[in-house]
């Protein structure tokens, strides 16, 4: 089992230091996509947990056995498979939800997030902690585009998961209709980042002067 101090390090970097979305700035295509609506996004961020945690958890487990000059077919073929199985579990429990989703859930094969972790972590750490950070990856992911799914919602169209919100849905609030279109997407993910990044170059200099 791995230890405390590397899961405590795991968590800290794929939730906050390393985040994926407003740290990396990867797997945006998505975040781009299906944040118009919170229910879209949260089913979305299940699928990319989903994936990158088995993912990271298969690549460690192979990683002895896989010839590094195939490893990343391998890897690739191991995510299509987790994300498939997904999908076609959402297309045959949850119909609706898989056309509302269109292609974006079979795109998820090439979420640079998931080779990414494979890559960098799975291929040189137990499968215990592999699994860990696969799940908090998907996990940061998911908060970040959550974030964003909210507002585009509740500015747009005056709800969230359908449920009109007071004032936003009443006739005091205009909808702001670019929310829910592909430049609210960009406005909002960049103001994000950048809340992100301040909360974060804050924390570091803040370090730097107590000398941590």
């Amino acid at each position: 089992m791995p230890n405390e101090k590397n899961i405590k390090n795991v968590v800290l970097d794929t939730l906050w230091r390393d985040n994926p979305i407003f740290r990396q700035i990867l797997g945006i295509c998505s975040a781009l996509a299906v944040t118009n609506l919170v229910l879209n996004t949260m089913v979305m961020g299940a699928a990319v947990m989903f994936t990158t945690a088995l993912s990271s958890l298969t690549v460690s487990l192979l990683r002895r056995w896989t010839p590094r000059v195939v490893r990343m077919m391998i890897e690739t073929l191991i995510i299509a498979f987790y994300v498939i199985l997904f999908d076609q579990t959402l297309r045959a429990y949850w119909p609706d939800m898989s056309r509302s989703l269109g292609p974006y859930v079979g795109l998820i094969i090439t979420n640079c997030i998931i080779m990414g972790r494979a890559e960098a972590f799975a291929n040189s750490n137990k499968p215990g902690l592999s699994l860990i950070d696969g799940l908090l990856s998907g996990l940061g992911y998911a908060v970040v585009l959550l974030a964003v799914a909210v507002i585009r919602e509740l500015f747009g169209m005056g709800t969230i998961l359908g449920i009109p919100m007071p004032f936003f849905s009443s006739n005091l609030w205009d909808r702001w209709i670019i929310m829910v279109m592909p430049p609210g997407a960009f406005f909002t993910l960049a103001i994000i980042v950048w809340i992100f990044r301040t909360l974060q170059f804050s924390k570091q200099i803040e370090a730097k002067g107590t000398g941590k």
